[in-house]
């Protein structure tokens, strides 16, 4: 893994870009340290030496063979580089492969990239459609996923929710949990995990007593959008799970937009997943 030092880490030492700027885990900083897996113009590196603008950081990366299957299948590539890929997942396709399904769109980037194991940094349901980002390496993963914990990752949805919507901004805390009596359902409950939904309310449609709402998340909890919306009266159209009404054969729910500052490149990217349905559940309601 190349990164050329930019202007914004002249001075800056290995030892200060990787804990500091980067906030990578103290294992794989030690790790990368005791390898000397880390040259700077393909000279070994002395962590504690000042790096300049210009530089050339290669990092040199043990990687995990958890042999995924390959899945040939047409991505819509929503945007990619060395070291992150964005792609456009369709309804019905899993995000990873599980005990009985391999025909996944973690198994579909496997034969994209041709290799064995690409990170989803976060997922979707087998039926909402949208951005899904994956790491190329355990590197950009270590990276990518501390900032999608410290909410450096904006995620954006659309959905179409059953009834009016009065309230045009709202937020949502309720925390999620487990259902204890169903398998896969998830539920709001005082002892469930900490959830945070923001809804903005686009526009609404009398006649097919639905809402247009953009979504965005400040925690990810399995479900989450579903699970409050359900909570608060308006579930998302074709959510059988959680009550939404039979409009559509699957929740309307889209992951339009991916949002955030590269972490390697230091330029904003900015992604807009296009909608696959055919015909589409959302184009006719913007």
């Amino acid at each position: 893994m190349r990164i050329f030092i930019h202007e914004q880490w002249n001075g800056m030492n290995i030892e200060h870009l990787l804990r500091t700027e980067w906030k990578v885990p103290k294992k794989l900083v030690h790790h990368l340290r005791m390898d000397k897996a880390i040259t700077v113009n393909r000279n070994i590196a002395n962590w504690g030496t000042p790096l300049q603008q210009g530089d050339e950081l290669f990092i040199s990366l043990c990687e995990e063979n958890n042999m995924i299957a390959p899945f040939a299948y047409p991505l819509e590539i929503l945007y990619e580089d060395d070291y992150l890929l964005i792609v456009n997942k369709p309804s019905g396709m899993a995000t990873h492969p599980n005990d009985t399904e391999r025909n996944t769109l973690t198994n579909a980037v496997v034969s994209y990239l041709q290799v064995d194991f690409p990170r989803h940094i976060h997922r979707l349901d087998k039926n909402t459609t949208g951005a899904v980002l994956f790491a190329k390496n355990i590197f950009s993963q270590a990276v990518l996923d501390r900032m999608l914990a410290a909410r450096e990752i904006k995620r954006t949805y659309l959905a179409l929710a059953d009834g009016m919507i009065e309230s045009k901004n709202g937020k949502i805390t309720e925390p999620i949990g487990r259902d204890r009596h169903h398998p896969t359902r998830r539920r709001v409950s005082k002892t469930g995990q900490q959830a945070i939904t923001y809804y903005r309310v686009i526009n609404t449609f009398r006649k097919e007593n639905l809402s247009l709402i953009e979504c965005s998340l400040e925690t990810g909890r399995t479900h989450q959008i579903r699970v409050h919306l359900s909570f608060i009266g308006h579930p998302l159209a074709g959510d059988k799970l959680y009550g939404g009404s039979p409009k559509f054969s699957r929740q309307a729910l889209h992951a339009r937009k991916l949002e955030f500052i590269h972490p390697f490149l230091l330029k904003k990217v900015q992604v807009t997943a296009s909608f696959l349905d055919r015909p589409s559940i959302f184009e006719k309601f913007l």
